[in-house]
């Protein structure tokens, strides 16, 4: 289980991406149910730090911390060069079995730590063609928000390192505890890592080009029912073809992949909080039957619905009737 959080800073690092590991992490909500964690600011001399915007930050200690976190954080850094003791640390650090988490521009430390090779990873698009120049052995993915591969983890910067965090909270505490934090700090829930980057930003000239929102929230709604392009085309008051082009420049997805991520995620919380069989989870996300689930879930997640259940049998309650 996570308990423990050491974020890694150095010169020029990045306040806000700094900012979001204290507010995902480092901020005590435990009155309200959540997890709380032991969390350190962590430099390699203890001294100050100063920002990529000027000010200056003070760590809580040096790398001692990162001897024993379970996860061990790095913000991005406008062009520093990692001390040779923060690499050994990261190296000792993911040896161990501890997460290792990094932000934009982040991933070029884990890189100079030798951490990227034969790994996929990302980092702001900005950054990705330099990454891989400099870490050819690495599998750089472009285009995503975040990538997990295994205990590794990548986001892409800025918000997306939100993303990334939420998704390491959903993995070890689960879908209701990560919708619980996301609601509370007021982003979206869940955004899966192999969206886009950026999107196409909808042009407001012609009917078609109004919000999908409304037909979004038609879909969260009847996640259990199958539903063709056609039909919510017809929702929308649009032409297949340009419900399509539309949905993927306001979501950076195509119709399919959004929904089933979506459905993955609706029977990831029915297997954690309800006692229902496989197959009724399969109905209920729309899936239709446990094969297709299963064939789902383990391109999404990595397992299968049974063994995921079994990770959080612990918070699973009786099924209820009706």
């Amino acid at each position: 289980m996570l308990r423990s959080v050491a974020v890694v800073v150095m010169d020029r690092v990045v306040p806000f991406e700094l900012g979001v590991f204290a507010e995902v992490f480092g901020t005590d909500r435990t009155d309200d149910g959540f997890p709380g964690y032991r969390f350190d600011v962590c430099a390699a001399d203890g001294a100050p730090a100063r920002t990529s915007s000027g000010f200056l930050v003070t760590p809580d200690a040096d790398l001692t911390p990162v001897e024993d976190a379970d996860l061990v954080a790095v913000p991005g850094h406008d062009g520093a060069v990692a001390p040779p003791e923060v690499l050994a640390a990261l190296r000792r650090a993911h040896a161990r079995g501890a997460y290792v988490l990094s932000v934009c521009s982040g991933a070029f430390v884990l890189g100079a730590a030798g951490l990227l090779d034969d790994r996929e990873c990302t980092t702001h698009w900005r950054h990705v063609d330099e990454l891989q120049r400099r870490h050819p052995r690495a599998r750089v993915r472009c285009d995503s928000l975040y990538v997990a591969d295994g205990r590794l983890l990548t986001g892409a910067g800025t918000a997306a390192g939100i993303d990334a965090c939420l998704h390491l909270v959903r993995h070890e505490h689960g879908s209701a505890t990560a919708t619980r934090l996301a609601r509370r700090m007021v982003v979206p829930p869940h955004r899966d890592g192999g969206q886009s980057q950026y999107v196409e930003a909808p042009i407001p000239k012609a009917p078609e080009a109004a919000t999908l929102e409304p037909v979004l929230a038609w879909l969260m709604g009847h996640l259990d029912r199958p539903v063709s392009v056609e039909e919510l085309a017809a929702h929308a008051g649009m032409t297949p073809r340009t419900f399509a082009r539309r949905f993927r420049a306001e979501t950076g997805t195509t119709p399919h992949d959004w929904l089933t991520n979506q459905r993955v995620l609706l029977a990831r919380r029915l297997l954690e909080e309800t006692g229902l069989s496989v197959e009724s989870v399969a109905g209920r996300s729309g899936f239709g039957d446990a094969a297709a689930l299963r064939h789902h879930f383990a391109r999404r997640v990595g397992t299968t619905p049974h063994a995921y259940r079994t990770t959080f049998r612990d918070r699973v309650a009786p099924a209820r009737s009706g």
